[in-house]
């Protein structure tokens, strides 16, 4: 993951355009700022596939995307755990290069005129997207510091309350940030994601959203984490987990632009969701790496239009928690 900072005034740093480096924790400048750069800070973030496609070979695309969603949402959540006003995020997918986009506003800033004159999670003029705080309001600086992917196994249903709150977190999250760009027209189905989960015994079936949003209904009955787990590039705990968020949706005639978007809303959305997960008290990990994982015929649909495309496991023990016993 490469970061590329256009700094504008209102920030620490004098304007300018600004190269990120992780090992040291520092900003190196390259040059001027561009032109038009706002107030506040513009992050790019791009990638260089190469470092992932020697270990990853043809699943390295997916993951970068995915993880790139991640990183935008972790920067979303820190500008607004240092108490920012909400940052626009661009995840279009109509660029390689940049991937992704965030503006974070300068403190005490809303970003100009756009972040005045247009509602939350709806399009700025700028191309990016405003989006809603996880349920409980925005993350702590704590929260972030602490939160980590949970080591398998997870184990333990979570309650309906809190399934309820992770898929609403996901779908506002997906549903808000994905509206930069397209119209209703151009979403068919109401988006470019869907989102289920898969639960266990005692009425093991997927489950989503009501039309309503405020309660889960079944969306088909029977056990599916087994073939998630094999789907999963071979992942057996998964089989056994509390629940699995699923985002699915990239038909296989999908362009590029579709592809990239739909892969950066779901890490972005996922990232969201796992800190609503937490908040909750349950043990959360992403599951990335999806292999043949054709949800829709799997249900009965028509083959290759409806794709797992990433996923949370939700467990209420955490592996250290086991009794081995």
């Amino acid at each position: 993951m490469d970061a590329e900072l256009h700094v504008g005034p209102g920030c620490s740093l004098p304007p300018g355009r600004y190269g990120y480096d992780p090992l040291r924790h520092r900003a190196h400048r390259l040059g001027p700022q561009p032109e038009g750069t706002p107030p506040g800070v513009t992050a790019e973030l791009s990638v260089t596939v190469r470092r992932t496609v020697s270990h990853y070979g043809h699943r390295a695309w997916p993951l970068l995307l995915l993880d790139t969603g991640h990183a935008a949402a972790a920067l979303f959540l820190a500008a607004r755990a240092l108490g920012t006003h909400e940052p626009e995020v661009r995840l279009d997918g109509l660029a390689e290069s940049p991937l992704a986009v965030v503006h974070v506003p300068p403190p005490g800033g809303r970003g100009g005129s756009a972040h005045q004159e247009r509602g939350r999670g709806q399009a700025h003029q700028d191309g990016g997207a405003r989006v809603l705080d996880p349920p409980g309001g925005p993350a702590t600086p704590a929260e972030l510091l602490a939160r980590r992917s949970t080591p398998p196994p997870l184990r333990g249903a979570p309650s309906q309350d809190a399934l309820l709150a992770v898929l609403t977190t996901a779908e506002r999250a997906g549903t808000g940030a994905s509206r930069e760009a397209l119209t209703a027209a151009a979403r068919p189905c109401g988006g470019d994601l869907g989102w289920c989960a898969a639960v266990g015994p005692p009425r093991p079936a997927l489950v989503a959203l009501s039309a309503d949003g405020t309660t889960l209904r079944r969306q088909a009955a029977g056990e599916a984490r087994p073939t998630l787990a094999a789907w999963a590039a071979g992942q057996a705990w998964l089989a056994d987990a509390g629940a699995v968020l699923l985002a699915h949706g990239c038909p296989a005639d999908a362009d590029t632009t579709r592809i990239r978007r739909t892969h950066l809303l779901a890490g972005f959305a996922v990232h969201l969701a796992h800190v609503t997960a937490l908040r909750r008290g349950l043990a959360a990990r992403p599951v990335g790496s999806w292999q043949q994982a054709d949800l829709g015929a799997a249900l009965g649909a028509t083959p290759g239009r409806d794709w797992v495309v990433h996923g949370l496991a939700l467990g209420t023990r955490h592996a250290d928690e086991e009794n081995t016993t």
